[in-house]
């Protein structure tokens, strides 16, 4: 609770701030000046290569870093993460994938525990978790119920990375007051330049419609090179890259429009 309301007093922060240092040069045609929206951004799938892990900790703003466990390199990118002052997720394997952290729906909530306490070991700092893969996973409403719970009794957040419309995830988080949030826009399942571009701007478009956007990308080389590119170019746009922590405050674990209803996850 203590860390749901510090992001929350975060996010309304930046919002004031935001709502006063707009600059008179901003101003629209009308004189008005332009709605700021909120983005935020996690690299996923961390840990496997020094080379691209230290591209996507180099990205120019505050991109969240999400470790996989079973990845040679996940400790020691953790800890150069943390130190860089950039916040890191445990990236978590879920069924359909597969590895000794992987959790699966045949498995016992004493074997989940197991596996969860080993990967968080294996990524310091992790400040919450994030899944990876999950599609089958994530639909299991007594696991996800488990976690959610685990979560929160470990003072962590959960980001659902919503691989499947069936996910109970986030609103099991949601049934508990847990910090959380929902991706809104894949960037590359689409690995070309042109694919990620026009999902940035998707990003950007959603952003101004409902005030906010959550962005999961890889990294892939392609992928880095869009964002090296386009993420200066937000400022311009009306957007603020906020931190995610600011970005759950700011949501208040209500659920977007394309999540659920009246702020009520589905």
């Amino acid at each position: 609770m203590r860390f749901w309301l510090t992001g929350l007093v975060w996010a309304l922060a930046m919002i004031t701030g935001a709502a006063h240092a707009a600059p008179a040069d901003a101003a629209d045609a009308d004189g008005k000046s332009p709605k700021v929206a909120y983005i935020s951004l996690i690299i996923d799938d961390l840990g496997q290569s020094p080379e691209k892990d230290s591209r996507a900790l180099a990205l120019p703003g505050p991109v969240t870093l999400a470790i996989m466990p079973d990845t040679p390199h996940a400790t020691d990118f953790a800890r150069q993460a943390h130190k860089a002052g950039k916040t890191v997720m445990l990236h978590m394997p879920m069924d359909p994938a597969t590895g000794p952290y992987a959790w699966r729906p045949d498995l016992p909530l004493t074997e989940l525990e197991s596996r969860l306490n080993a990967a968080l070991m294996k990524v310091p700092y992790a400040a919450g978790i994030n899944n990876h893969e999950g599609s089958r996973m994530t639909a299991e409403p007594v696991a996800m119920a488990w976690l959610v719970g685990e979560l929160q009794r470990r003072h962590l957040f959960f980001v659902d990375s919503r691989t499947s419309a069936k996910t109970v995830a986030a609103a099991e988080a949601q049934k508990i007051g847990l910090a959380s949030l929902s991706r809104d826009v894949f960037l590359d399942d689409e690995r070309t330049a042109e694919a990620i571009n026009s999902q940035f701007q998707a990003a950007i478009k959603l952003a101004h419609k409902q005030g906010s956007a959550v962005m999961i990308g890889h990294p892939y080389p392609v992928t880095m090179e869009v964002l090296e590119r386009e993420l200066p170019k937000l400022k311009a746009q009306g957007i603020e890259w906020i931190e995610l922590r600011h970005m759950i405050g700011l949501r208040g674990n209500q659920a977007m429009g394309g999540h659920g209803k009246n702020g009520v996850y589905r």
